[in-house]
Order: C-alpha cells, then structure tokens, then sequence
C-alpha cells in the first residue's frame, strides 16, 4: 500500500495506473479530434469540443478512466464529499512547449480547481525529449512521464510545479481538474451541449468535420497543412486566408 501523501506538499504517483492499449486509443481519439489548444504548440481535445462537433461516441472511453481517477483522488486526499470533475482534456505539447512555475489555481477564473490529475499516455526519451514536469518543493521533485502513470496533486500553491520545453517529438497527456464545487462539473455541460444537438439535429448521427486545425503540423517553430505537404516540400505556399498560391518560381 502506497504511503500517504505529505501534507506540506500532497501528492502522489500511481505507477501503471491504466494500460498501453487505452493509452493508444485516447491517442486516436486526440488524432482524430483535436484543435489548437490554450498555448503555443499545444493542441487539445476536450469533452465539451468532442460533444459540439457531434463526436459523442469518442467521449465513451473516458467514462470509467474518470471514475476511476476520481475515486483514486477522494481516497488518497481523505475527501469527506464526493468531487466532481471540472475538466478533462487531452493535450499534446509539441516542439518548444513548455510552461513555467505555477499553481493550477492560480486565476481568479480557475479558484474552483481543488486537485489534479495528470495521466501520461507516452514514453519520455522514447516518444518525445524534455519535457519533463518539475515540484518546486517536496518529491517526488520531477516526474519523467512513463505511459499509464498517473500523477495526482493539490491544485493549490502547495503544488507549484513546471513543464520544460519540449526539445523533440510530441508529449501526450490526458489531464483532468477536479472540483468541490457542483457549479462547475463537467459532466453538466457536456450533457447539456449533447441534448443540444439531439435536439435540433435528431436524425443526425455523423460526426461533424473536425476542425482544419487536427491538420496542422508543427516544424522548427512554425508549420504547414499536412493536406498541402506534397506542395510544401517543394517549395511552394499556399496563404489559404487569401487563397493565393505563391510557387518558389514565382
């Protein structure tokens, strides 16, 4: 049995916590699905994004992950009512991401997030080089992310921690914040966008287009449309905000 976290810096790293084959599958789904994310290099995909774009069949395997995460977080924490889920969202940090010290609390707007839970879906050295996440006190002090480890944390500034810069490949998390406040689950708006739909599109049951963005690859700090790549290894750029197309001959 785990020791209990400390109380100066409570956290904890659950070693294997899911498997390789679920870590692939939220891959696909992050593939399939995602768009620009909150900073740069980062992409996203989160439930509510999955539920407008008539994508409510990929929020299925996250169901019982969630659960169990949130199970996990009450019990290594002592929580004495039942948390509720505030956000769920795959993120991949690519070439130059990183972020620096910070509690995940630290905005007026984020003062609801009580805990977070930080699951790793691919291999540090193997998938991707840097990036690994750093406590500014306490241990574990840094975590190399191995896919299928959890990390659990207070989202206050007991908790401050970092990210370095991403030097090669692309790190892929699936992170969740919870919540004691109801006023903010997750799983209400995602219902509600869902209800949504069904309600004034009822005989719809395709996905809508992902966004242009899921095509969009990033290269030494800037990056091209990989439905145009065969154009863009020859020399040539297509500005599709202006629907110009400028040749290397031109």
């Amino acid at each position: 049995m785990a020791a209990a976290p400390s109380m100066e810096n409570p956290r904890r790293l659950l070693h294997g916590f899911f498997s390789f084959e679920l870590c692939k599958e939220l891959e696909f789904i992050h593939r399939s699905s995602g768009t620009v994310g909150y900073r740069p290099s980062v992409f996203s995909t989160t439930l509510p994004h999955l539920a407008a774009t008539n994508c409510g069949h990929f929020i299925l395997p996250f169901l019982p992950l969630r659960d169990r995460l949130k199970d996990a977080v009450e019990e290594t924490f002592g929580c004495e009512f039942e948390l509720f889920v505030e956000f769920t969202g795959l993120i991949s940090w690519c070439k130059g991401a990183s972020i620096g010290w910070h509690s995940d609390d630290n905005k007026p707007y984020l003062r609801q997030r009580d805990f977070a839970a930080v699951c790793y879906l691919n291999n540090h050295e193997k998938d991707f080089r840097g990036g690994l996440f750093h406590f500014k006190d306490g241990e574990p002090s840094s975590v190399a992310p191995i896919a299928g480890d959890v990390l659990i944390y207070t989202a206050d500034e007991r908790n401050i921690h970092c990210v370095d810069e991403v030097i090669d490949g692309e790190r892929l998390t699936l992170t969740l914040w919870f919540t004691r406040d109801c006023s903010h689950d997750e799983d209400a708006k995602v219902i509600n966008i869902l209800s949504q739909r069904i309600q004034y599109e009822p005989d719809s049951f395709l996905p809508l287009p992902a966004s242009s963005t899921m095509y969009w690859f990033q290269k030494d700090g800037s990056g091209f449309d990989v439905r145009h790549a065969r154009s863009y290894l020859m020399g040539d750029c297509i500005l599709l905000g202006e629907m110009k197309f400028l040749s290397k001959n031109s």
